[in-house]
């Protein structure tokens, strides 16, 4: 339908409350709201004169036609509109995710074991507590925690650089028990440690108490340097708790929420108050628009009803009410069970809590225009460097990883506005190439691509999948050998007009060049902005592709010391790894836990059992 047909229909809706239901060509929905008087709020949308910021307008552009469901009440379109952008995550529709993602405690595995906060979860080997969602939260309860036992946070190793050189700062100021100095062993490390992964997990509630019977217990034996240590653990952590100030009342669970804008962007801050102390601070950006109200309108209903009661405080303090208030404050009620204040503070401390969750949106906002523009710089350099029609704003990279029995893996990493998109990250496993041949295997993995991209098209054309989307722009790990290959697996096909270079290392493993497939080399090393971007594309993807190869090759090791014992072959070997995680978690197994992995029986549970201990048969 084309723009006037659609406002002729929408003028003939009722003057009722509803949802209304926007799709594009291909039926796909991609914009849901909801509205008091739908005749009104969809006819907005397609008169002729009426001006739209730019996500409007381009949903409006892609709008073919409509739906609309009418409700009894304002009450019932906000909780319909809720659950139908939950169920179909419509492309036009704000997306509630900040750039934090989820957020980790790292405990390192080893001797003197390292704690520290984290954004990703490595397979390293290492202990994560967590995920938690805010990493405001999870770095403040690392910093507590190494703050409250004197754990170091230097790059120093142990026991490598116990005694090498005088204690840092930290150590001076009282921050560090100073491990280098030499004077703490490796056990009461250790309980450090220990104590600390207990604080993050279960608080200050019975630490204070343990730690004080240690102090005495250390006293009472004369060993005074065990009893100074605890001594100073126990006021490190009384005076976190002290510095860990009420702002509002003890007993009040409080968010504060205000929004700021440009004419680019909004960006929505929330401080959330609990047990009268700011817990967390969370932050949204919403780009292509400049309506603050709409984005209040439709960002309050979806953060406080997508996730149920978890994050339903009693009162709600905002910077402005929205439209829609007297029905979100109706839908809080009935979820939280109990009475919600839904409130704009005039004054008070309140009020200047809002103020300041104000400052800290316009704050980011500054920040991410500062960021956005060097990063639309860095690409819009990028491409003219390589000749390229416009700035790449999806990027995808492929490196392959081999081991020496000639098997290969490839991985695939993608930047968005030049940021890893790590939900666009693929693993690729050879499955025609036999033997170390870099040229095949990159021809195999960016044919399979290919594939995956013509199917999306064919089936499910504008879906989500990483796979389904066409880059800007490929970046092998490689010379022109590999992009000759690549560049002859993809001719003719729907990915064979994708800009396609190699990026090129000097003798020292650092990116020095992009080759295209004729071999001509375009230098990077003068742009400092893009030399530094392609190298980090090219670090990631290296990492990712060998992380990806050390996995198979566990993996491979625990299958093949398996098949090693009488009637296991090698896919009860997969079966045994695969519910057991480890070769030595298997040898560990009692035979009752053994036969309940598919295709292990009783008897071979016992025989299994008895050929890794031998001594004790099968008992």
């Amino acid at each position: 339908m084309t723009k006037q047909e659609l406002y002729q229909k929408a003028c003939m809706l009722p003057l009722l409350p509803g949802v209304y239901i926007i799709r594009d060509k291909t039926d796909t929905i991609i914009y849901i709201g909801k509205a008091k008087r739908l005749r009104i709020r969809v006819s907005q949308y397609f008169r002729e004169g009426v001006p739209h910021d730019n996500k409007v307008s381009q949903m409006i552009a892609h709008a073919f036609t409509f739906d609309m469901i009418v409700c009894q009440s304002e009450f019932e379109a906000l909780v319909l509109e809720a659950s139908q952008i939950k169920a179909h995550t419509p492309k036009y529709n704000i997306l509630l995710k900040d750039d934090k993602g989820y957020s980790y405690i790292r405990i390192t595995k080893e001797e003197w074991p390292r704690l520290s906060f984290t954004l990703q979860k490595e397979d390293d080997g290492a202990e994560y507590l967590g995920p938690y969602t805010s990493s405001f939260a999870a770095r403040e309860m690392a910093e507590n925690a190494m703050d409250s036992f004197l754990l170091p946070r230097c790059g120093k190793r142990f026991p490598e650089d116990i005694g090498k050189g005088r204690p840092c700062l930290y150590a001076h100021i009282g921050k560090c028990m100073a491990v280098c100095g030499g004077k703490i062993s490796c056990a009461r490390y250790n309980e450090a440690v220990r104590d600390a992964v207990h604080l993050i997990r279960y608080g200050k509630k019975d630490i204070l108490k343990n730690l004080t019977e240690k102090m005495n217990e250390a006293a009472e034996r004369l060993d005074f340097e065990t009893a100074a240590l605890l001594r100073d653990q126990i006021r490190a952590i009384e005076k976190v708790s002290a510095g860990q100030k009420v702002v509002v009342d003890p007993d009040m669970e409080m968010d504060v929420c205000a929004l700021a804008g440009t004419p680019e962007s909004v960006c929505a801050a929330i401080l959330r108050f609990r047990g009268g102390r700011l817990t967390d601070k969370r932050e949204f950006v919403f780009h292509d628009t400049a309506d603050i109200a709409e984005v209040r309108e439709e960002f309050l209903s979806r953060y406080y009803l997508d996730d149920g009661e978890e994050k339903l405080p009693r009162v709600v303090a905002v910077d402005a009410l929205p439209d829609d208030a007297a029905a979100l404050h109706e839908v809080l009620e009935k979820r939280r069970g109990t009475k919600v204040q839904l409130y704009v503070p005039q004054r008070g401390d309140v009020a200047r809590l809002v103020e300041m969750a104000h400052t800290n949106a316009v704050e980011r906002l500054a920040r991410e225009s500062g960021r956005y523009a060097r990063e639309e710089k860095m690409l819009d350099e990028l491409g003219q460097l390589l000749g390229l029609p416009a700035p790449p704003q999806t990027i995808e990279s492929y490196d392959i990883s081999n081991w020496g029995d000639g098997s290969s893996v490839c991985g695939m990493v993608v930047f968005r506005d030049g940021k890893p998109y790590r939900a666009g990250y693929r693993k690729f496993r050879m499955q025609t190439v036999f033997g170390t041949d870099d040229y095949a295997s990159m021809a195999e993995t960016l044919a399979r691509r290919c594939g995956e991209y013509e199917k999306f098209q064919a089936e499910a054309p504008g879906a989500a999948n990483a796979f389904a989307q066409k880059p800007d722009l490929i970046l092998l790990d490689g010379g022109r050998g590999q992009v000759s290959a690549v560049r002859a697996a993809l001719a003719g096909r729907a990915l064979a007009d994708v800009p396609l270079f190699g990026m090129v290392k000097d003798d020292h493993h650092r990116t020095r060049a992009i080759v295209d497939d004729a071999g001509r080399e375009t230098a990077i090393n003068m742009n400092r902005g893009v030399f530094t971007f392609v190298t980090s594309i090219q670090d990631e993807v290296h990492r990712f592709a060998n992380a990806y190869r050390k996995q198979q090759m566990h993996k491979k090791s625990y299958a093949v010391s398996l098949t090693q014992v009488p009637g296991v072959g090698p896919a009860l070997a997969k079966a045994l790894t695969d519910t057991f995680k480890s070769a030595a978690a298997v040898k560990n197994a009692a035979p009752e836990q053994l036969e309940k992995v598919p295709g292990v029986g009783p008897q071979l549970a016992r025989a299994i059992f008895a050929y890794f201990h031998p001594a004790g048969g099968d008992a």
